[in-house]
């Protein structure tokens, strides 16, 4: 019974740290993780935003850059094409005119330039400022032509009256363009509040998830916990009660073990010890008879310390057989069995039988001490506890593998949970030393029946019953 307790207490504190391992690894792991999860998002969400950031910096930049050059190009052209047109000088008139048409085709360039930065949103509005900027830069195109005479002629008024205003609306014109650019930082700031909008909600909800789940996992690793810690200290209960059980077990065996030697030391004293006197005082009067050569007391003499010597040595012999019967060892189970069955019905009252004619009969040592002592001790128990009059011992293997003992009495029985005893348990412990199971079948006025299952060695299995059919119990024989 100890080394199971003690089996059992290993393989629950076992399971009890595996238990608590496992729990400990999913509960901080799946925080950790989770919190790992929010980090990366956190960081993925950051360089987006990033990115974001750069790409619209760098699309202003540009577009100031381009809008920057094309207001320059307006300026230059105006000027250059008003000095062409004010200088009377072929020679000068030609370099300025050079002037403005490289100043007018850089005006194109940088339209061109500028509109590839454009959204498709923002084509239409750009449309009409490109229409414009052009027909300025290509206003001075027929004055080009222009000599000197026509220049002094026409020039001064076509400057007033044409290229200042033009140029002025061009350059009005560039601010709706910087309007637009305006408008897409404008824009482009807003979706990127947008992002960070988006992204404070995605980090609360991420933390509030975070937060439940921690608390969650927390709570459930907590009540796990607490669950482990109300079964460990279940578990200490039962090593404590199980500690008392066997203090309690062991003094009952000491007890049993005094009860015994004090029976077998009455035993000694009272049959063996008297008759041992007797013979003592028979052999001095026998030796008295002899010095007076009374030969007729002589010979009774020596017949009753025959007698005595007899009786004496029977009494012996049933202290001998009751410790351990010699034929178990020499003549084996059944005949033991059948020996134990014969004594106990000429001492007592109570009819027992014997069902065993199939059982192996090179049985190992251990397994028919066992049988032994199991049957004794319940029919023992049946003849001083339960009042049986009737016992059946039925001893058969099942399907070569088993061998299938049961002792059934006819007693007033008992509540095997409640009452269970010190004959019980050692039976119990028996039985389980050799890989068996043992279980007690009992109950108020129905009689008691003790069965019990031991392993048959190797070179025992496989081995037919020679009468087989036998059932696990036998109906008594009615009065």
């Amino acid at each position: 019974m100890a080394s199971a307790i003690r089996s059992s207490l290993k393989f629950r504190q076992g399971s009890s740290h595996r238990q608590i391992r496992v729990l400990l690894w999913a509960g901080f792991g799946g925080l950790l993780l989770l919190m790992g999860v929010l980090g990366l998002s956190a960081l993925s969400f950051l360089y987006r935003i990033e990115l974001r950031q750069e790409q619209v910096r760098r699309d202003y930049v540009e577009r100031d850059r381009a809008l920057e050059k094309l207001r320059s190009n307006i300026y230059l052209s105006g000027t250059y094409g008003r000095d062409f047109l004010l200088d009377g000088g072929e020679s000068m008139a030609a370099a300025h005119k050079a002037q403005f048409v490289n100043a007018r085709d850089q005006t194109l360039a940088a339209l061109a330039d500028y509109e590839r930065l454009l959204r498709s949103d923002e084509r239409p509005a750009y449309q009409q400022v490109s229409k414009e900027i052009v027909g300025y830069v290509l206003t001075l195109s027929p004055a080009l032509d222009w000599n000197a005479g026509e220049r002094l002629a026409r020039g001064r008024g076509f400057i007033e009256t044409v290229l200042l205003p033009r140029r002025v609306l061009a350059i009005a014109l560039t601010d709706r363009i910087q309007q637009l650019s305006e408008r897409q930082l404008e824009l482009s700031s807003q979706a990127i509040g947008e992002m960070f909008s988006s992204f404070r909600v995605k980090l609360i909800t991420l933390l509030v998830l975070t937060a439940i789940l921690g608390l969650g996992l927390a709570g459930v690793t907590l009540w796990r916990l607490l669950n482990l810690e109300t079964e460990a200290n279940l578990r200490f209960q039962e090593v404590l009660s199980a500690q008392e059980e066997l203090k309690r077990l062991s003094a009952e065996l000491l007890s049993a073990q005094e009860s015994e030697r004090r029976r077998i030391s009455r035993e000694l004293h009272d049959e063996v010890g008297q008759v041992l006197s007797a013979i003592m005082l028979a052999l001095g009067n026998l030796q008295s008879s002899l010095k007076n050569d009374r030969k007729e007391e002589s010979l009774r003499q020596l017949q009753l310390v025959l007698d005595m010597t007899e009786r004496n040595a029977g009494v012996v012999r049933n202290i001998s057989l009751l410790l351990r019967p010699t034929m178990l060892d020499d003549l084996g189970l059944l005949p033991a069995l059948k020996w134990l069955a014969r004594e106990v019905s000429r001492t007592t009252p109570v009819e027992i039988d014997v069902f065993a004619e199939d059982s192996p009969e090179d049985l190992p040592e251990d397994h028919r001490t066992c049988v032994y002592r199991v049957v004794q001790e319940a029919v023992r128990n049946g003849v001083r506890h339960s009042g049986a009059r009737q016992i059946r011992i039925l001893v058969r293997p099942t399907d070569g593998h088993r061998l299938h003992v049961t002792v059934q009495d006819d007693g007033k029985g008992f509540d095997p949970i409640r009452e269970r005893g010190l004959g019980i348990l050692g039976m119990e412990e028996r039985v389980v030393q050799l890989g068996g199971a043992l279980s007690v079948d009992s109950g108020r006025g129905r009689g008691t029946t003790v069965c019990f299952e031991l392993p048959l060695p190797e070179s025992l299995k496989n081995q037919p019953p020679i009468h087989p059919g036998y059932e696990d119990t036998i109906p008594f024989r009615t009065a």
